[in-house]
């Protein structure tokens, strides 16, 4: 089976590194984008099977970055999660009217996290 690929945007250098360890242990390829702007361009070059997004990052915010992927018939197969410390019922809702196919808050478990991934990749 071909290995998956994971794009994961956050502007928190701290939090990549997390997701590289949890994700990149042989498991998923890991991409890393460090804003909004630059996560898009990538998910369109590099057509990762998931984008984990954090929501508030300067210039495109996820909610932004994920509408224009699921809009884009280029990227809208790609599956959507987003990471934020936003944990209100309100952003949640944007985040779903957005297109994200999960919602995961910060603090989060690394393994929750996973087993998320998992669980939409089929792996």
């Amino acid at each position: 089976m071909a290995e998956k690929t994971v794009l994961v945007v956050d502007d928190e250098a701290s939090l990549r590194l997390l997701m590289q360890a949890t994700l990149g242990r042989g498991a998923y390829r890991v991409l890393e984008a460090t804003n909004g702007a630059a996560g898009l361009e990538l998910a369109r070059r590099e057509r990762p099977d998931l984008v984990i997004l954090d929501v508030g990052m300067p210039d495109l915010d996820g909610y932004t970055v994920c509408r224009a992927l699921k809009g884009d018939p280029e990227t809208a197969g790609m599956a959507v999660v987003m990471l934020t410390a936003r944990a209100q019922e309100g952003d949640r809702q944007r985040g779903v009217e957005a297109g994200a196919d999960a919602y995961i808050t910060k603090p989060f478990s690394p393994r929750a996290l996973l087993e998320t991934v998992e669980r939409m990749l089929g792996s």
